[in-house]
């Protein structure tokens, strides 16, 4: 005999969104440490050691770091680990690499045409460590049936959010960010969720310096 029990009602939108995990929402991050010492690896692991990781799942290649988790838990353990890489005084630089959306992902359960609710900007603590990065946005919206796509209004809005946070400078293919390492990588994350808020998939880049021997002392610590 078959049953005819019906099975558990489904569950409201709000609680499936919450059981959705980072990779089934195409949220994370890839990055690299590549400091000027000659223990390079030691450095890059010691700073990896030093972030928490607790609410964030993290896998570390020969390569480069993938991080999943919110995006404000991904953002603070990157945003940690640049800074115990720099503060010894070390001239380190960091690829960075923000991704939101899911086309493009090895596997991802959200449909591509879905927009990700907006969230709140992660607040990232000062660290006194000057930076500067090379950043680029890529707001991939296709557009939709009688919308066409609008890459650039997207990147012009993130790049007036991103003047609140740091010192903005144009430059041929990025922009150019100055600042405390806190504001340089809240700029880049400011850009890259307000382009999230109407784009379904973006993807923000990042090359972060700290202490460049291009600097002067007074810039090192301005």
């Amino acid at each position: 005999m078959t049953s005819t029990a019906a099975g558990p009602p489904p569950l409201p939108a709000a609680a499936e969104a919450a059981r959705r995990t980072a990779a089934d929402l195409g949220i994370g991050a890839r990055f690299s440490l590549h400091p000027a010492a000659d223990d390079a690896g030691a450095a890059v692991l010691d700073a990896l050691a030093a972030a928490d990781r607790s609410a964030v799942d993290v896998v570390t290649d020969d390569v480069s770091t993938l991080v999943r988790g919110t995006e404000a838990d991904v953002v603070r353990f990157v945003h940690d680990v640049v800074a115990a890489a720099g503060r010894p005084g070390r001239h380190v630089v960091a690829q960075v690499h923000l991704s939101r959306g899911c086309p493009g992902e090895v596997a991802c359960a959200t449909a591509d045409d879905v927009v990700l609710a907006p969230v709140v900007v992660p607040d990232l603590p000062a660290t006194g460590l000057r930076a500067a990065a090379h950043w680029a946005l890529y707001p991939l919206d296709d557009g939709t049936a009688g919308r066409p796509g609008d890459h650039m209004r997207a990147i012009e809005q993130a790049v007036a959010v991103a003047r609140t946070r740091a010192v903005v400078t144009p430059s041929t293919f990025v922009t150019r960010l100055d600042g405390d390492l806190a504001d340089v990588l809240g700029a880049v994350v400011d850009g890259w969720l307000a382009a999230a808020r109407h784009v379904r998939h973006v993807v923000a880049h990042a090359t972060i310096t700290l202490h460049s021997p291009s600097w002067s002392a007074a810039e090192v610590t301005r």
